[in-house]
């Protein structure tokens, strides 16, 4: 059976969960939202080990789709709800992030 991925990229917790071609929810996890560093190891263990055919990723900001660009997958510099500033973040598959979920 297929088992696709779901990320909601937050600035206070990211939310993954796994579910199926019909709709449903197998599981959900939430992590706090931290440096890239910390946080996307978390990210990337989740998914690697439920084994899911794709990730659609949900982010509260933009995202640099452009593929000639060398922040593509990243998310710009932004203030996050805690006043700090996030400097470029990188999603699952940008070329600042991970490949090969």
């Amino acid at each position: 059976m297929l088992h696709f991925g779901a990320l909601e990229a937050g600035g206070t917790k990211m939310v993954c969960a796994v579910g199926n071609a019909q709709g449903q929810i197998l599981e959900r996890i939430s992590l706090p939202t931290r440096d890239p560093e910390n946080t996307m190891p978390e990210i990337l263990a989740f998914f690697r080990e439920k084994q899911v055919s794709a990730v659609g990723v949900g982010c509260f900001g933009p995202v640099d789709l452009d593929r000639n660009s060398q922040l593509m997958g990243t998310s710009p510099r932004r203030p996050s709800c805690n006043g700090e500033i996030s400097h470029a973040a990188p999603l699952p598959g940008g070329s600042g992030g991970a490949r090969g979920l």
